[in-house]
């Protein structure tokens, strides 16, 4: 009996995995601007799922429930990053700071804005404008209010569109999702090893 409860579970996990890895990986990679490190993030927040998948499977909304999983992992990775440059910064405390202009909005293309953006507006804007969700499915991803969905969601598409300097943000950030399922990146971004720069907030 155990062993065919674990192999319906094991097929339905199987079924999960194979339609939403993908997506998963993409919002793994805007989250974070790492698209080196985007499947591992997936296959972590899958492997996540699956040592709790009875919970998983009987939610009303597991693609939700492993966007969130997402999310955190991103958040993890992010946190991790600014504190491993900071040791960095600190050793290497003769480097020249960095001279970008943040307000030279030509040539600061989608992905690099979004790091620019706090971890909540980011996965607001994402969620919403990359990927299409409701702002309810928003609020269920990231275990927020619908209101807060709104309001992070329209300051995050404020301060986009005056670093990119166009009113078509929600064209281009759609856009960035199929930039991402290629693993295209501006070559900017390549060269940064340190992932989303934007407030962990």
């Amino acid at each position: 009996m155990g062993t065919v409860v674990d192999d319906t579970a094991s097929v339905e996990f199987h079924a999960f995995f194979e339609r939403h890895y993908a997506e998963l990986s993409r919002l793994a990679h805007l989250l974070t601007g790492e698209a080196d490190t985007a499947d591992d993030l997936a296959a972590d927040a899958l492997l996540a799922l699956w040592h709790r998948w009875d919970r998983v499977r009987a939610a009303d909304h597991p693609v939700a429930y492993a966007r969130g999983v997402v999310a955190n992992l991103a958040r993890t990775r992010i946190r991790g990053a600014v504190r491993e440059r900071r040791r960095i910064a600190l050793f290497w405390s003769q480097r020249e700071e960095r001279t970008e202009n943040p307000d030279v909005a030509g040539v600061v293309d989608v992905q690099e804005a979004l790091r620019r953006l706090p971890f909540r507006k980011r996965a607001c804007v994402v969620l919403r404008h990359a990927f299409d969700l409701s702002e309810k499915d928003t609020a269920l991803a990231l275990g927020v209010s619908v209101g807060t969905v709104k309001s992070q969601t329209s300051k995050g598409m404020a301060e986009l569109q005056r670093l990119l300097g166009t009113r078509e943000v929600p064209q281009r950030v759609h856009a960035a999702v199929g930039t991402a399922a290629r693993g295209d990146t501006a070559a900017g971004v390549r060269k940064r090893s340190g992932g989303a720069e934007g407030r962990d907030r």
